[in-house]
């Protein structure tokens, strides 16, 4: 009596199982990439944490930082990391193109006014003297504080392809797959940020 047929011939054709296979071997990609992206962010983090003193004479993060502009940066970027949490269930649940689009736009909307914040504050930083060539302390501070503004402005960007993607192809597994990978860098945005609020802002106003 010939044996069963196995799992895998009577499932799926090799074509279709590759097809299958392919957005975890996607998401495990960009998962490694955020890690490389992490090591990178945690050496910046490391030369500024040993250029905390080094102020030269110039002025220190009290006499630099404005916590109510800063409150407001940590509340918009927290908020649009619940409102890309929300897109992703309308993307898996509701397969509503409409209600997809909302919520990319309100998180897209949410990160440009956590940029242009941010932006705020280094003109303000920069006309008391806090500029990046006063002092290690500040080299320090614009090499690590602007890396991750560049980080959110390229995750705008991304939002702002994929919106017109979405009116272009629709919501095909390319597009699912690109937000998803969308998603999962903005959150990762956000863990950094939450590490350069009590690092760098809050622990240089108790130690600075």
């Amino acid at each position: 009596m010939p044996p069963p047929p196995s799992a895998k011939s009577v499932g799926a054709s090799p074509a279709q199982e590759a097809s299958d296979k392919t957005p975890d071997r996607v998401l495990f990609g960009f998962w490694v990439f955020l890690m490389s992206d992490l090591i990178f962010f945690g050496v910046v983090f490391a030369i500024y944490i040993t250029m905390v003193g080094a102020t030269a004479g110039g002025p220190g993060p009290r006499a630099l930082f404005d916590f109510a502009s800063l409150l407001a940066q940590t509340l918009l970027l927290l908020t649009s990391s619940l409102t890309v949490g929300i897109a992703t269930v309308a993307l898996k649940y509701e397969r509503s193109r409409a209600s997809f689009l909302f919520w990319v736009l309100i998180t897209l909307l949410l990160g440009m006014g956590f940029l242009a914040l941010e932006l705020h504050d280094f003109a303000s930083m920069a006309a008391k003297g806090g500029v990046p060539q006063r002092s290690g302390y500040l080299s320090a501070f614009f090499s690590l504080v602007p890396l991750h503004g560049l980080h959110v402005a390229f995750g705008c960007l991304w939002m702002i392809v994929l919106i017109v993607q979405v009116f272009t192809m629709g919501l095909g597994h390319i597009v699912k797959l690109r937000f998803l990978r969308l998603a999962l860098f903005w959150h990762f945005l956000d863990v950094i940020w939450i590490g350069i609020f009590s690092v760098v802002y809050f622990g240089g106003w108790v130690y600075g």
